[in-house]
């Protein structure tokens, strides 16, 4: 038998591993940021055009290299990071692997310019697919600048599965943010097709958080250090009341490397236990330093993931630490045995005689007195003439005038609270067919039984297909508020609301400015409530930065499907019998009644059938 294992051609190898390095546009992003840190830039430029699709350039004022290490850097396993297999247990530094450049130089077209500062002039390199295509001599500052042009060029497949260049843009600007709140004392600066986007001075830890999500979040941050034996934690978390619905601010760095934990986000989420609520996420910004022995980096590809020897300790001490920030600041609420000053005595007092207390009884007080001026009671008993008496009963045989007297009195009635929907003509004969069920399920009946019906995912439904129709047709009614709303968000924040702006517009809402960090509401559709617009429009952010859609139908079907959520009657409301019909009527004349657009069940059916095996 022949054989039929075969060592694999360079540029195929540095393909494949490519597929697990650079996955989009911000993958290229972390990794030359992170290049341009191990060389000991103090500025970093950072220009993308179209969202890295076409260009990512990133300049820094680093060592540079010599010709030899700049054509030795886009070869395989090539680093300057570490020496033998020990150095893996004892990391300071970014990059190890040697497979970043490699990878990008796979399936992009490179241009380097580089320079050392011994050196009278520079290198300037060309790579097209692994393929080195010129090498010259130029003169260029110290330092490094890379330009990869064209991603996945050679890859075609790769590249249709790249998102619009406003979806990389987003995913860019996350890189950024973990990349440069983790080393505050860069500088660094980001341009997006010729717009200055982010202008980051060296700083400390507070004032780059404030400069990359805007002054507001100044009052919202709370601070956190601790020092043990095993880790020092220091950074900041954000008070309860301003926790939100979606994960955005929300950063763990261990030894200034950004990594994702799930098992350190549950202790903190577990320390703001009783003062959020279930479906919000606090939001944190948390430095750890540890013994680089301690933790093993060389467990994933992009390097966002950690194994900690001791993850138990660290889980403990992490907890307590919020928990004890939280109280310091007086965050968390707290018993205080304190005296309570409106009980003390006053210092004056202390010579006054104890007096008995009097009471004043009015003897001239008559509780009926109001009473008989209303009903002209005279008390003087005077004789009343009784001339004209007949004229009294004039007309009281009369039924039309009976009629008429009874038509002119109105009665004051109760009003009835929970009527969310417009009065319809019911299908139902009587207001006696449906009725509630604890507060959550509607009971009505049919020809073979009775229909149980979750109100809430009913009436998602309902408002789905209602929302779906006015995007398609553009029909959305409005209704101007006031006073504008003025709402904070972060700069990605605002680049969502701006993608789907067109959508909300549809559906009703009317936008006045919206600037980097904050978005004016002139309008909202007529069934949004005003003080629910910050939250649902949270909603739809954190929905986006999940699911990641922003073109045609998915974009409008995300915007229903988070409009119908947040404006649904919940579990727990009461209907009173108009509105339990009309939201029966309304549920089976949409085109999917049996499934809520989250697809789950949103009504089961009892046959009589059923219910008489019941009693057998």
């Amino acid at each position: 038998m022949a054989d039929i294992i075969k060592l694999l051609p360079d540029h195929v190898a540095n393909q494949i591993a490519a597929g697990e390095v650079v996955q989009r546009p911000a993958s290229v992003v972390k990794e030359l940021l992170e290049n341009a840190i191990d060389a000991g830039a103090t500025t970093i430029k950072l220009v993308i055009k179209e969202g890295g699709k076409t260009l990512i350039q990133v300049i820094d004022d680093g060592v540079g290299m010599s010709a030899t290490d700049a054509r030795l850097s886009f070869e395989r396993h090539a680093t300057s990071k570490i020496q033998k297999a020990e150095d893996l247990f004892n990391l300071h530094t970014k990059g190890f692997r040697g497979e970043a450049l490699a990878s990008i130089a796979a399936i992009a077209h490179v241009e380097m310019h580089t320079k050392t500062e011994e050196d009278e002039v520079g290198t300037h390199l060309k790579i097209e697919g692994s393929t080195i295509v010129s090498q010259e001599v130029t003169v260029t500052p110290k330092g490094t600048s890379m330009m990869v042009k064209n991603l996945f060029f050679n890859i075609p497949a790769r590249r249709n599965f790249l998102k619009s260049s406003q979806v990389e843009l987003r995913h860019i600007i996350e890189e950024f943010q973990r990349v440069s709140l983790a080393h505050a004392s860069i500088s660094f600066h980001f341009y997006n097709n010729g717009n200055e986007l982010f202008n980051l001075p060296s700083s400390n830890h507070r004032q780059r958080i404030v400069n990359l999500f805007g002054g507001k979040i100044k009052e919202k941050l709370v601070p956190v250090d601790e020092e043990t034996q095993v880790v020092t934690i220091s950074g900041f978390i954000n008070k309860p009341e301003y926790a939100k619905k979606s994960r955005g601010e929300q950063f763990f760095f261990v030894n200034d490397r950004f990594i994702r934990s799930p098992y350190l986000h549950h202790a903190v989420v577990s320390a703001f236990d009783g003062l959020i609520k279930k479906e919000n996420h606090p939001g944190y910004f948390l430095y750890l330093t540890v013994d680089p022995a301690s933790i093993d980096i060389n467990i994933h590809p992009t390097k966002t993931e950690i194994k900690f020897d001791d993850e138990h300790t660290l889980y403990a001490i992490l907890r307590s630490t919020i928990k004890h920030s939280l109280g310091q600041f007086n965050v968390m609420p707290s018993l205080d045995f304190d005296k309570n000053q409106n009980l003390e005595t006053p210092y004056e007092y202390k010579d006054k005689l104890v007096q008995q207390p009097k009471i004043n009884v009015d003897s001239n007080f008559n509780p009926f007195k109001e009473e008989m001026l209303r009903t002209n009671y005279r008390p003087n008993f005077q004789k009343q003439s009784t001339k004209g008496w007949e004229s009294m009963y004039v007309g009281m045989d009369s039924e039309d005038d009976e009629k008429e007297a009874d038509t002119s009195i109105t009665y004051e009635s109760d009003t009835i609270t929970g009527s969310i929907f417009e009065g319809k003509k019911s299908n139902f004969e009587t207001a006696s067919t449906t009725f509630q069920l604890r507060r959550k399920y509607i009971v009505t009946t049919i020809k073979s039984g009775m229909v149980v019906i979750d109100q809430s995912r009913a009436h998602q439904r309902v408002l789905y297909e209602r929302f779906l129709k006015n995007i398609t047709i553009k029909g959305g009614v409005s209704q101007q508020l006031l006073f504008p709303l003025r709402l904070a968000f972060t700069k990605s924040d605002c680049a969502i609301i701006q993608e789907i702006k067109e959508s909300l517009i549809t559906v009703g809402f009317v936008f006045g400015t919206i600037d980097e960090e904050e978005v004016e509401i002139t309008g909202v559709p007529l069934s949004v409530p005003e003080s629910e617009v910050g939250m649902i429009l949270d909603q739809l952010i954190s929905d986006y930065q999940q699911d990641f859609v922003v073109d045609g139908f998915s974009q409008t079907d995300v915007l229903s499907k988070t409009l119908s959520k947040s404006l649904a009657v919940k579990t727990g409301e009461i209907l009173d019998s108009d509105s339990q019909l009309a939201l029966v009527n309304d549920l089976f004349a949409c085109k999917e009644s049996g499934v809520s657009p989250f697809n789950k069940p949103i009504y089961v059916t009892i046959t009589e059938s059923d219910i008489d095996k019941k009693f057998l």
